[in-house]
């Protein structure tokens, strides 16, 4: 072998090593990728009580709810990965200022939680806000569940679960490995994703009335993914908002297009159940 031939064979090993390890690296430390998991505590606003969930598990979260007025359904929010409750309250306020109720609940390891979060963990997290509104006797029909981004894949499996009034996804993704594949296109994220929040194939098992919003600028969960779930399930509501990004749950637009779904007539129809 010549000397160009040795020292070819030497950078392609080096480069086939450095990608290993990066692809290492992304494998072990996805979780921390997925789940910033903000440490602050958020002071609870005004017009909400500060209460406490229990997991299956046996883990205390904590949850700002405010009940909803006569006649109106509660809406049950799931915030980002990069979020928490106080986005979640930002995000809900025009809705809340409307009447309806609101449980917010934040999830495991975020907030001061214990735990670490994980898909089946916040699957448990989930049906433990879900248990806890029923527990108050406010029945799955009279229930809103709304996701933004991450939160799309908890409430995505709620509603597939439970015959909840309406779903709303805000920035929702197909999965959580086809975001990876998109920004990591020669990783194979398929096989390394561990948590998968396969929304794709879980929205045509849903039957209530579904809206997806999405902006047209969203470069982290691009537009392609609601096209993706509308086509899952044809009785969704698509709405493109143009120009907007990721921020779009915290835009008053989301939140009055949020509204003007759910006083659409397929959503009283559904909350009078």
């Amino acid at each position: 072998m010549t000397r160009v031939g040795r020292i070819m064979l030497v950078a392609a090993g080096t480069a086939l090593l450095l990608y290993l390890v990066a692809v290492g690296a992304l494998f072990l430390f996805q979780r921390s990728l997925f789940y910033p998991m903000p440490k602050a505590i958020p002071v609870r606003p005004a017009g909400f009580d500060d209460v406490r969930i229990r997991t299956n598990d046996g883990l205390e979260l904590r949850a700002f709810y405010r009940p909803a007025k006569p006649g109106l359904p509660t809406l049950l929010f799931f915030h980002g990965n990069g979020s928490d409750i106080e986005g979640s309250l930002y995000a809900t306020r025009l809705l809340v200022a409307q009447g309806y109720g609101a449980l917010l609940p934040e999830y495991r390891g975020y907030g001061g939680n214990p735990g670490s979060p994980s898909e089946q963990g916040l699957y448990q997290d989930g049906e433990a806000a879900l248990t806890w509104l029923e527990a108050r006797g406010l029945a799955a029909a009279r229930i809103v569940v709304i996701g933004n981004s991450l939160g799309s894949g908890v409430a995505t499996e709620m509603a597939a679960r439970h015959r909840i009034s309406g779903l709303a996804l805000v920035s929702g993704f197909a999965s959580l490995a086809r975001v990876a594949r998109d920004h990591y296109r020669f990783v194979p994220t398929n096989l390394l994703v561990l948590d998968r929040y396969e929304n794709v194939a879980k929205l045509p098992s849903v039957t209530c009335p579904i809206l997806l919003l999405q902006g047209t600028s969203d470069t982290l969960v691009s537009v392609a993914h609601s096209q993706v779930l509308a086509r899952a399930n044809p009785a969704a509501r698509l709405e493109l908002v143009p120009g907007a990004g990721h921020d779009l749950a915290y835009r008053d637009i989301s939140q009055a297009k949020i509204l003007a779904w759910l006083r659409s007539d397929a959503m009283r129809k559904a909350t009078s159940r």
